[in-house]
Formats: C-alpha cells, sequence, structure tokens
C-alpha cells in the first residue's frame, strides 16, 4: 500500500494513471492506493538513438507523441481501469528534455481535462527516490539517498516525502555518465553502461589503476570527468597483459568505490542508518554486492527499486503522483515543464494547493 501525505486520510482508495516522457524512455502506468501498481508499460528509444550514439532530443519527442496513448491505452486495459476509475493523472514534469516533457504534459493534461480530473506534475527525481517505497518492504524517512544515473549524481537527506536536503552531488559529469563515455573509448554499443558491466566480468584485477576522485578530502561532493582521461590512457596501453575488460573492471571498480565511500560518509555524519539507491546506476550487480556487504558490516541497511523500476518509468511517477494529489495538489492553469528543477525546492505533499 503506498503511504498517503502525512496529516492526510483520504475517505476511499485513490487511483491515478501516471506518464512518463523526460528522455528517451516513453512509459504509462496505474497505481492504486490500497491494491497498488496495477499495471505499466514501458517503450525504450534505445534502437532509435543507437545509430547516433546518444539522444536526439527531437527524435525522442517525436517517438513520445507516437507511443505514448498507446501505452496508456494498454496500461489502463491490463489494470482492468477505465476513466470512471480515476481520481488522477500525474505526468513528468521536469527535469528532463523540454521537449520530451511538453509531450507528456501536454497529453495528461488534455486527459485529465477532457475527462473532468485532476493532473499533477511530477518532479523526475522525486519519482526515482520514491521507487523504493512500490516494494513490499520499503524504506521508512528519514533516510539518506544516493541517486546515481547518466544525468544525475547525488546524495540527498530525505526527511520525509517531499523533504529533501542536498548533501553532495558532482562537479561535473555524472557516475553513468563516465559509464558511457568510457564505454564509447572501448569501442562498446549505446548505451554503454550496461555493456561495460558485462565486459568487466571477463576482467583481471590489478591489471591497471585508476584514481578514486576527490576520496582524500572531506565533503560529499564527486567528479568523475577525470575518469574518462584515464580510460582514454588506458586505452593505448592495451596489449596481451591489458585488455578491454581489465580496463572496464578497474573503472567500475573506481566508480564503485568512490559512490560507497562517499555514501557511507554521508550516513556517519547524518547520523542516519539507512540507504536508498535508485537511478539507472543502482541496477549495477557489482555495486549492489559492495554496498550490501559494507553496509551490513555497519549495520546499517540498503534499499533498491527492482531492477525494472532503476531506469525511468511511470510506476515511479505513480507514486509521487499519488501522494501529492491524495494531499490535494492540482496544476495551476497551463502547460508547464521544466528541463531544470532544483529537487530542494520541493515541499512535502499539502505544503501548496497547486503544483507546477
Amino acid at each position: 500500500m503506498i503511504p498517503a501525505a502525512k496529516g492526510k486520510n483520504p475517505r476511499h482508495p485513490m487511483r491515478v494513471l501516471a506518464i512518463e516522457s523526460s528522455c528517451d524512455e516513453s512509459a504509462a502506468a496505474v497505481l492504486d492506493s490500497e491494491r497498488g501498481l496495477l499495471a505499466h508499460e514501458l517503450y525504450s528509444q534505445i534502437d532509435l538513438h543507437q545509430i547516433y550514439g546518444g539522444v536526439v532530443p527531437e527524435l525522442a519527442s517525436r517517438d513520445h507523441i507516437q507511443r505514448l496513448l498507446p501505452l496508456i491505452e494498454r496500461a489502463l486495459e491490463r489494470a482492468g481501469t477505465s476513466k470512471s476509475d480515476l481520481d488522477g493523472v500525474a505526468y513528468t514534469a521536469g527535469p528532463g528534455l523540454i521537449g520530451a516533457l511538453l509531450t507528456g504534459a501536454a497529453l495528461a493534461r488534455s486527459l485529465a481535462s477532457a475527462w473532468g480530473l485532476p493532473s499533477v506534475g511530477v518532479h523526475h527525481l522525486e519519482g526515482h527516490l520514491l521507487a523504493p517505497l512500490l516494494e513490499a518492504d520499503p524504506p521508512a524517512f528519514p533516510h539518506v539517498a544516493l541517486l546515481v544515473s547518466g544525468g544525475h549524481t547525488m546524495l540527498i537527506e530525505a526527511r520525509a516525502l517531499g523533504d529533501y536536503q542536498l548533501l553532495g552531488e558532482t562537479r561535473d559529469d555524472a557516475a553513468g555518465e563516465a559509464f558511457d563515455k568510457s564505454a564509447k573509448l572501448l569501442g562498446l554499443p549505446y548505451p554503454g553502461g550496461a555493456h561495460l558491466a558485462r565486459l568487466a566480468l571477463e576482467g583481471r584485477i590489478g591489471r591497471c589503476q585508476f584514481p578514486r576522485p576527490m576520496l582524500d578530502r572531506p565533503g560529499l561532493e564527486f567528479s568523475f570527468s577525470g575518469l574518462k582521461t584515464a580510460v582514454l590512457n588506458a586505452t593505448r596501453r592495451i596489449d596481451e597483459a591489458l585488455t578491454r575488460a581489465d580496463i572496464a573492471l578497474e573503472l567500475q571498480e573506481a566508480i564503485v568505490d568512490t559512490l560507497l565511500a562517499k555514501s557511507l560518509r554521508a550516513l556517519e555524519q547524518s547520523g542516519l542508518s539507512t540507504l536508498v539507491v535508485s537511478g539507472g546506476v543502482s541496477a549495477n550487480r557489482r555495486l549492489r554486492e559492495r554496498f550490501e556487504r559494507e553496509l551490513r558490516k555497519r549495520g546499517a541497511r540498503v534499499y533498491y527499486p527492482r531492477l525494472e523500476f532503476c531506469t525511468d518509468n511511470a510506476a515511479m511517477i505513480a507514486v509521487a503522483g499519488l501522494a501529492r494529489l491524495s494531499a490535494g495538489e492540482r496544476d495551476a492553469p497551463g502547460i508547464r515543464a521544466r528541463a531544470q528543477w532544483a529537487l530542494d525546492t520541493l515541499r512535502p505533499p499539502g505544503s501548496a494547493t497547486h503544483a507546477g
């Protein structure tokens, strides 16, 4: 059961439709406050962008136009839900690619208006932070959250739903970006992070040494741009003694070591003993192994979303949207989307009447 907003007790169960279109995934989901997640549908644009080696914003927006409505129809059908069963529509309002966001926002607002339902724009990163609430054993507040993806690497103190304090973030590349760019240097297909992790399984430890950025100084900030240079230099020395797999292994170890050390430091400084790791990189097997082992040693606990909810999806948007709609939040007039939107500007559900 998804928790209602603090201080709110809806008279009846709420059911929401959610839409995600912030980048290169089109997604729809139906979430019920008592029955949980009833359906979720996702279409990835990887094949569309692969030939370009990265996301092309205009192509992403056009593809969302084609994919979203069929995904919504399929999600509603699989959830056994009609428009009369819904209590609201949630959608990703930012941050992300502005054209892609506007595509989803326009569709969500149009459906809500046609069906006579309230709508609310959701912060994409809040969705990632709340994705573990979909699990049978969700984390409690307060906790420390590590949000780690292709676009973000952030440590956050999540005091309550909607109450987030930024503890530290990357000064340059995100961890997922370092994975993807290094994979490209190694000649791996786009998106490279998962391919690099598989290649690392064949690597031999100790064949090269990469830095652990910013661990030699206090604080909770990250920097991963220098790792690309280290990978580039290493590729120039590839021979029988140093293979691409060796480089992939060392890069993965360097990134995981850095993320782990900073996360442990954040737990110590905050006095908390619960860590949530979310975002695309949280699916990395080696990261999960290391975090589980090291936090267990310290009597702390780590939570993740299930693998299918690590990358962008509408189920996580539904969690945030349901909490805010149940607290009475509603969109202000007009269609709004934000390419940039600071997470720590959010407020707990019900703090304001309107969102957007």
